[in-house]
């Protein structure tokens, strides 16, 4: 297989699947212009919706050859395509990608390219659910061990799934002494799987059931984040690390499958691990978050971070937007945004985050997943609930099953949640908004969702 450096590109022609209303695409069709290539940007989307990420994109490959085909996808380009640079969220089955492997084209993505490319050692991090916080508590920890001088690594570079500068744009800055730090959903570790890559140190927060409306049962899900583990290999002369959460069933279970393995270390880690010196320096609430912390000193370890470095550090750390993130109290009563909880579990983690009286906002597109778990969480620890989205009616169910005196009401959109989260609430209270359920049906994202909830809150408070 030819490289993806300088002349693997130059002359080709490389389509690029998926833009996105947020230039998902973007540095994929950025690098491939970049080094010669003939790039065709292709998405559903039409260029009206697409207009930020196309203005974005003629601006940094002026004079570079690139044409836009939106509002469909043709054959013709999968045709006539050597390379295919596809989103993490169309299927390896889709019929374009299909077309193109017919056609002889060599199918590819943003994180396998930059895998392939990568010349530092990367840190992959996955689960169903912390993932988010443990990657950015990770880079966090290894920044501050390096400013204070005691550790043999150059610049720590964050990103992947969690955002950040675009994977591809850091790559002609990135040196081998270096470590990059990435967040890898189920969808990219299918991608990388694909062409054989791996990390060489991989961590599991935890599994529980997501994304059944892509993988239709649990086992299929769990076998697309095996992936990373199974592909693991040692690097120049250095084993592969895998790391796994002892307070996870699933995780537990592959610690002993990998463990085994000649030319891999494996290690647990767990809250329980936390010393009370490292717990009175970190600002996030519940047990949860101390095992997002562990596992970030765990990947620290790996690099010879002591506790020390990261006692001294972590202070400086104040979470992530959109989780459990304070946006304003109002009248007595503290509103926060945890939009990013797109999960069931991560939406019972938030609500076991907070001793005072709870009206949760949930609720959002349905991937299939059962509610029995956090309709009980709600009906065991919330007040009140107020419910939106296509899930409404599940969730809704789950909690009366539950049998609790949780008071339920239905909200037709996010603002009209939080003025009925406001009645309800009382000095004291906390008002939550954490859907565990992805935005799809309503919002563009996650982070739109969170945005709103923001502007709703702010408004209720007189704050525009």
């Amino acid at each position: 297989m030819e490289s993806m450096d300088g002349d693997g590109l130059n002359g080709k022609t490389v389509v690029v699947m998926g833009l996105g209303r947020f230039g998902g695409g973007l540095d994929s069709a950025q690098f491939a212009a970049g080094r010669g290539a003939k790039v065709i940007v292709t998405d559903l989307a039409t260029a009206e919706k697409l207009s930020d990420s196309i203005a974005e994109l003629e601006a940094t490959c002026r004079g570079l050859d690139l044409e836009f085909h939106l509002g469909s996808h043709e054959p013709r380009d999968f045709q006539r395509a050597d390379i295919v640079i596809a989103n993490p969220a169309v299927p390896a089955d889709n019929r374009f990608l299909q077309i193109a492997r017919q056609a002889g084209a060599r199918v590819t993505s943003q994180i396998a390219l930059f895998f392939a490319s990568c010349p530092a050692p990367i840190v992959g991090i996955t689960g169903a659910n912390g993932k988010s916080t443990t990657t950015a508590l990770a880079a966090h920890l290894l920044r501050g061990a390096r400013r204070g001088g005691d550790v043999g690594y150059g610049e720590v570079w964050l990103g992947g799934n969690i955002g950040n500068e675009p994977l591809l744009t850091i790559l002609d800055r990135v040196r081998p002494e270096d470590v990059v730090v990435v967040e890898v959903s189920s969808f990219q570790i299918e991608q990388l799987a694909a062409e054989g890559l791996a990390p060489h140190v991989a961590l599991l927060t935890n599994l529980t059931a997501n994304h059944l409306d892509r993988y239709g049962t649990f086992d299929a899900y769990c076998a697309a984040k095996a992936a990373m583990f199974d592909l693991q290999r040692p690097r120049g002369g250095c084993p592969a690390v895998s790391l796994f959460n002892r307070d996870d069933e699933v995780a537990r279970t592959w610690f002993e499958k990998y463990r085994v393995d000649a030319g891999r270390i494996c290690r647990l880690f767990c809250a329980a691990d936390v010393s009370e010196a490292i717990r009175k320096e970190y600002r996030l609430p519940g047990r949860a978050y101390l095992a997002n912390l562990a596992g970030a000193i765990a990947i620290g370890w790996v690099f010879g971070v002591s506790d020390e470095a990261v006692a001294g550090c972590l202070a400086e750390f104040h979470g992530l937007n959109h989780r459990l993130e304070l946006v304003q109290e109002v009248g007595g009563v503290r509103w926060y945004n945890d939009s990013k909880a797109t999960t069931p579990l991560s939406a019972m983690v938030a609500l076991e985050a907070f001793d005072a009286p709870v009206v949760i906002i949930a609720g959002g597109y349905d991937k299939r997943i059962a509610f029995d778990e956090f309709g009980s969480a709600i009906a065991g620890r919330a007040k009140a609930a107020v419910l939106i989205g296509q899930t409404a009616p599940a969730i809704e169910a789950a909690i009366k099953a539950a049998a609790g005196r949780t008071v339920i009401q239905r909200a037709g959109s996010l603002g009209e949640a939080v003025n009925t989260a406001g009645r309800l609430a009382e000095p004291g209270d906390v008002v939550l908004l954490s859907p565990a359920c992805a935005s799809y049906d309503m919002f563009e994202n996650f982070e739109k969702r969170g945005e709103e909830f923001r502007r709703c809150v702010r408004r209720l408070g007189g704050r525009a």
